[in-house]
């Protein structure tokens, strides 16, 4: 999320969140080696240990955190696990190369029950959550156009092959620091809580009606 329009209030604590599905480590670490192989091949700036998919990104008050724990447990509660499937590599011209998930709309499923939650996630009118719509892996991003170029005429013709099942979702979050008006520093994230997809039957969410 871009933070150099964010404007903070003295004596407030800010924080960035990440909430994302994780898959287990033998494929996590398969789609780390997708990574640095690009990277040692193309030399383009990557992070070999996010071999998460995002599902939601937004900037909120440290004090407000206990509440969007709460509203992710509930909605997570009466969720019921998934499998995702990954297969082969896909691209958005001219800047972006990723793992296909194929299986997409059980993950914008997901999203589509976690935008209800998106007024706790909003800080502001001009710093609201922004909620993925095409979900994959990112193998690497803000490509040069000749990076690009290369790049996917490789990766076009490689496959892929890899499956999880998506049992909960992880809720990471790393503080923000005001340097001045609009220049921001940020730690590592570090995680919040995990919510487990439980499919159970959640007939009266109160907690949302007291936000």
């Amino acid at each position: 999320m871009d933070t150099t329009s964010l404007i903070t209030i003295p004596g407030y604590n800010y924080n960035e969140y990440l909430l994302v599905l994780k898959p287990h480590e033998d494929l996590c670490n398969k789609i780390s080696q997708v990574k640095k192989d690009f990277y040692e091949k193309y030399k383009t700036p990557v992070s070999f240990g996010n071999s998460h998919l995002t599902l939601a990104n937004f900037i909120q008050f440290d004090m407000r955190e206990e509440k969007v724990v709460n509203r992710l447990k509930t909605i997570a509660m009466s969720y019921p696990p998934f499998k995702i499937e990954l297969r082969d590599f896909g691209s958005l011209p001219t800047h972006t190369i990723f793992i296909n998930i194929e299986s997409k709309q059980q993950v914008q499923n997901l999203v589509k029950e976690l935008r209800p939650a998106q007024q706790l996630m909003t800080l502001n009118k001009e710093t609201k959550p922004h909620f993925i719509t095409d979900p994959n892996f990112t193998v690497a991003r803000k490509l040069l156009p000749w990076q690009f170029e290369k790049g996917w005429a490789d990766y076009s013709h490689r496959h892929f092959s890899g499956r999880f099942i998506a049992d909960g979702m992880l809720l990471l979050k790393r503080k923000l620091t005001s340097v001045s008006e609009g220049n921001h520093t940020a730690g590592k994230y570090q995680v919040v809580r995990r919510f487990e997809f439980m499919n159970l039957p959640v007939a009266t969410r109160q907690g949302e009606l007291f936000v």
